[in-house]
């Protein structure tokens, strides 16, 4: 009996230990772990920390997936400060200012049957709620059910778990803007449309859905405009449908759910084509895998736990924007209906995006790592010309009025000099040179607003009735700038290059040397009076005079002339961060939140929740003191940035603020987008790795790093000191390894002279 105890014991210690390893196992670090969906959404209209919402989805997935505790038609449609939770809706919502479109959902009540969107929301606790990219879940209290989402592109699969409960339902909402619901209990299913959007679409648009649940109907209803029906069928500005039952304790009750576009047909197949007879778990798993692939691709080790959150977090975010808006056909064709004429058309279509933010690091970042995927948005943009004549600076989904620029040009150019190929480039060319002498009435966002004045006189006068005018001028310049080097490549005509060359220098007819600042000028070519540096708005775009100054991309030797040379620039570097958050909002007629996350954040009038001034810190290595660029971007990385629901500062816009970190914590950043070339900081991790797409591995090391050694002693680039304040695009193509010597002082000899500087115009040989 003692043998036999003995050998009990020792069976049962196997068991467990076998258990504690499988659980170790199963337990390994998972990247979607340290990913927070909820990043930024700790956010209202007078105060951003993000204005995110969580998006559970695919990368770049036509639809997204979120908790919706704000009401239809709300942009901010998730807080974290909301207690209730209305249902969980398909949105396709860029940002809370832009809006949704297309959004319609599902929720799960018990007892009572309540339609109505506030009388049915339900408490929630964060707490009782799992966020991942892949996967959501909640515990609705006031029903004692859980919910629970995982995504496709296209398609998604709910389950919710239900009490012991004779009135148990699901409701499918189709919100309000124009909605169709039809219940066919024989078949399980519900299908429907809506057409709820916020602009930017023909008249024919719909999102037609279709839902298709494992349990019988016991019981169904319809309503329209909040009025219950025994109908099978309802149609109007605001319908919805109802199936109910009885269920078990802990029952499960599963909802396979596709949508398109194009058509009820085109939704079948995508939910046949993505879900299929996949149950919940495959479709999570799938949905895991792919994440942690993407993820994958950039393996950063060291640094505290929260900075490696931060930096996953930041890095979903990145790669969520723009939004796929196409489908495959019956014959596997890519396809889509076209947000600009209605029609349905073959090939790529992408949307849900805002070139003002986004041209500056989110798709330098997709021609680094993605260059396929950047060849199939340079595809849809050949579309999205040859269906409205006109290439998009604000879609969602279709043409929209919103910012300013002609920041589509930077996008294309950075494309192919970076040597991305297997599009229309020449069709891009074309639609670039339309954008440089006109614009689109109907969408003024579109196209170059004051394009004339501007090609006349080399800037947009202040006093003739266009908003925003120097920042138009700053941004057309650049954009300018991007045309003469494109044109350069195309082997275009002599006279075209240097027309564009030529422009590529309007900036300096809106520089003051008077106050070395950029000021509005009239149409006269006196500059504009009064004249106050710290007016947001008026001549400027989300900032002021000392946030926009630096709009110069290609051309920062040609600033720093401006001003006075090297010194002069710097102290007008440092000037940003010495004057106070001093701020006049005179022209908003109230304090916006980019103006009081500027106030708040303590860092002057450095304003790093809106983009105008994003790249400025990394200006410093473009004079003798490039060593202060490593100490302020290592503050900003520190202090404006976490994993938590307010871990942004300002917007986050379509992953640009997120992707500043990614950029900023690996070390280098593109200053100027069209340029080969990415300005060094202070990496923030001692070992960075990126698994290229073309299989080659590039490694960025840092020696002695920690939160006090944030300056460079030195660097070696594949084992040889290297002196420059950048590295090129195509070194990193080639893989390699970059080593960066960490110290708590800087060195102040290393970078600091001209032939160590990021490319200039003026100064390019």
């Amino acid at each position: 009996m003692k043998y036999s105890a003995v050998i009990f014991i020792l069976l049962v210690f196997a068991a467990c230990t076998t258990k504690i390893n499988n659980i170790k196992s199963d337990n390994s670090e998972r990247l979607t772990d340290l990913v927070n969906p909820l990043i930024g959404t700790d956010s209202e209209h007078k105060l951003s920390n993000g204005n995110t919402y969580p998006a559970i989805a695919r990368p770049w997935g036509m639809n997204f997936w979120t908790p919706q505790t704000g009401k239809m038609g709300n942009g901010w449609g998730y807080t974290y400060d909301a207690y209730k939770i209305r249902g969980i809706k398909q949105t396709h919502q860029p940002s809370p200012w832009i809006n949704d479109y297309a959004a319609f959902s599902l929720m799960a009540v018990t007892g009572d049957l309540k339609i109505d969107e506030d009388e049915r929301a339900s408490w929630f606790s964060h707490k009782a709620e799992t966020a991942k990219p892949h996967y959501y879940k909640v515990y609705l209290a006031d029903y004692d059910v859980t919910a629970e989402v995982t995504p496709t592109d296209r398609a998604a699969i709910f389950r919710f778990t239900f009490p012991e409960n004779n009135n148990s339902y699901l409701l499918i909402d189709g919100f309000d803007g124009g909605s169709m619901v039809k219940i066919i209990p024989e078949e399980r299913k519900i299908i429907g449309y809506c057409q709820n959007n916020s602009g930017g679409v023909p008249a024919n648009f719909r999102n037609h859905f279709v839902a298709v649940f494992d349990k019988d109907f016991e019981e169904t209803k319809t309503w329209a405009e909040n009025e219950l029906s025994d109908s099978k069928n309802a149609e109007g500005f605001h319908v919805g449908g109802v199936i109910g039952f009885k269920t078990k304790k802990g029952e499960k009750v599963n909802v396979k759910v596709a949508s398109s576009f194009i058509s009820l047909e085109q939704a079948e197949l995508n939910l046949k084509r993505e879900v299929g007879e996949k149950v919940f778990d495959e479709i999570h798993n799938e949905g895991e895998a792919i994440w942690e692939k993407e993820l994958a691709k950039i393996k950063v080790e060291g640094g505290t736990e929260e900075q490696r959150k931060t930096f996953y977090s930041s890095l979903y975010r990145t790669l969520l924007f723009p939004r796929k808006f196409y489908e495959f056909d019956k014959n596997n064709e890519i396809v889509h209906y076209s947000p600009y004429n209605g029609e349905v058309l073959p090939g790529y279509m992408f949307t849900d995006n805002g070139f003002w933010d986004t041209f500056r690091a989110v798709f330098p970042f997709f021609t680094l790592m993605y260059p396929d995927l950047n060849a199939k948005i340079m595809k849809g943009l050949v579309n999205t010309y040859k269906e409205s004549g006109w290439l998009p600076e604000w879609a969602s989904p279709g043409h929209r009025s919103c910012m300013i620029g002609s920041n589509s040009a930077s996008l294309i150019a950075d494309s192919y000099l970076k040597g991305i190929r297997d599009y229309d480039i020449e069709t891009l060319y074309e639609a670039i040179i339309k954008n440089t002498n006109s614009y689109n009435q109907n969408v003024t966002s579109v196209g170059r607003l004051g394009a004339k004045e501007y090609n006349e006189l080399g800037y947009v006068p202040y006093d003739i009735g266009i908003r925003e005018n120097t920042a138009r001028t700053l941004e057309y310049a650049y954009a300018d700038y991007c045309v003469w080097k494109l044109a350069e490549e195309l082997d275009k005509p002599q006279q075209e290059i240097d027309l564009f060359k030529k422009r590529a220098r309007n900036y300096k007819n809106v520089f003051d040397p008077e106050v070395n600042l950029m000021r509005g000028k009239n149409e006269n070519g006196e500059f504009q009076s009064p004249f106050s540096p710290y007016k947001w708005g008026d001549a400027f775009t989300e900032g002021n005079s000392w946030h926009y100054t630096w709009s110069v991309f290609q051309d920062i030797e040609g600033l720093k002339k401006l001003m006075g040379g090297d010194k002069q620039f710097i102290g007008m570097l440092d000037s940003i961060f010495v004057v106070p958050p001093i701020f006049d909002e005179s022209y908003y007629g109230a304090v916006i939140h980019e103006i009081r996350e500027m106030q708040i954040a303590g860092m002057g009038n450095y304003a790093h929740g809106n983009q105008p001034i994003q790249h400025m810190i990394y200006l410093y290595n473009y004079t003798s003191q490039p060593w202060k660029a490593q100490k302020r971007v290592r503050e900003v990385l520190n202090k404006m940035y976490s994993s938590q629901p307010d871990g942004y500062c300002g917007d986050e816009d379509n992953g640009q603020t997120s992707a500043w970190y990614v950029f900023s914590a690996m070390g280098f950043y593109p200053v100027c987008p069209g340029t080969d070339e990415y300005v060094f900081g202070a990496p923030l991790f001692d070992k960075i790795s990126l698994q290229l797409e073309n299989g080659n591995e590039f490694v960025i090391h840092s020696e002695n790093n920690s939160k006090e050694n944030v300056f460079v002693d030195k660097i070696q680039l594949n084992g040889i000191t290297y002196d420059k304040n950048f590295i090129k695009h195509s070194t990193i193509q080639n893989g390699g390894k970059i080593s960066f010597s960490m110290s708590e002082k800087p060195n102040k000899k290393r970078g600091a002279s001209t032939d160590s500087f990021p490319y200039s115009m003026t100064i390019a040989k």
